[in-house]
């Protein structure tokens, strides 16, 4: 079984030549590899891939700039086999990556989206957990060895807080053909992609084997969009409609969780010293200190 990547460029060139190369590393040969150009301005990066002389690696780019969502509906399009994986273009795969993606499908068939064990890379290549993934790890759910995840179970553990890495993340590609990513979250449209596998009855598939270097650094698109709360603001618009599909289902827990969305508060005040508009600080605040949709204030929680 090939497993499709897609990577979906516009950043840094040093970055993107580490992660295509590290694609190039895989112990498994049988991958494709395809860039997606979303017309960053340095050719550079176009001719150095176009330049890799292996005839799984494709570059295309993009005749305008359709920014994240459109170019990650444009890679499903691209992807021709069974399996996809959207990675980032400044992220790492460590050389096992595509063979234990295989054999985790190979064991589970039944999976709908696979978390494969996942570290935390600097903008320099070093390993480090800060906060946000501190955070990450303790959401993320309980025990060893490879965990399935399905319903208000895998609702609920998600919406509490996002401990999965979309660019590590291999999903069945027709299901993200049946409902595209979201185009008014941009920020936060694999979330909500994971709330509708688990709405629909799939199966979330965790694995602990790192395989996979998640960048975290300041340019990237989570770290620009905290600051001025625009990524908070599209969060609330997910816990919204969330609680009210989880009511509807008789997802009690679920629902709760989506309208206190504690770990989403928490974050966004982390953001508010960094703020550097009064319009950013107004909006992390109505995060940090608004009332949930069941009209509860943060303190309420209990």
């Amino acid at each position: 079984m090939t497993l499709d990547i897609m990577m979906p460029f516009y950043g840094r060139i040093d970055h993107l030549k580490l992660a295509v190369e590290s694609v190039l590393h895989q112990s498994e040969p049988d991958w494709r590899l395809v860039v997606v150009d979303d017309v960053y301005p340095d050719l550079a990066a176009g001719r150095w891939v176009q330049a890799i002389a292996d005839p799984r690696v494709t570059y295309v780019r993009n005749t305008e700039n359709l920014r994240p969502s459109r170019n990650y509906r444009k890679c499903v399009g691209l992807a021709d086999t069974e399996f996809v994986t959207i990675m980032g273009c400044d992220d790492v795969m460590l050389p096992g990556y595509v063979a234990r993606v295989r054999e985790l499908i190979a064991a589970h068939p039944e999976a709908t989206v696979i978390q494969p064990g996942v570290e935390v890379i600097d903008g320099e290549g070093t390993v480090y957990q800060p906060l946000a993934d501190r955070v990450k790890r303790w959401y993320a759910p309980r025990g060893s060895g490879v965990r399935t995840l399905t319903g208000e179970t895998m609702a609920r553990s998600l919406i509490r807080g996002n401990w999965t890495y979309f660019p590590s993340l291999c999903w069945r590609t027709d299901v993200l053909r049946r409902s595209p990513f979201r185009l008014d979250l941009d920020v936060v449209q694999d979330l909500a992609m994971l709330i509708e596998i688990a709405e629909d009855g799939g199966t979330l598939l965790v694995d602990d084997r790192i395989v996979f270097r998640y960048r975290r650094h300041a340019a990237s698109v989570s770290a620009v969009t905290g600051p001025d709360g625009s990524k908070f603001a599209q969060e609330r618009v997910l816990f919204r409609e969330a609680a009210a599909a989880f009511r509807e289902r008789g997802w009690k827990r679920a629902a709760r969780s989506a309208d206190l969305h504690l770990s989403s508060r928490l974050n966004a005040a982390t953001e508010l010293p960094h703020a550097r508009t009064a319009a950013g600080r107004r909006s992390l605040a109505r995060h940090v200190f608004g009332r949930s949709a069941d009209g509860h204030s943060p303190t309420q929680a209990g």
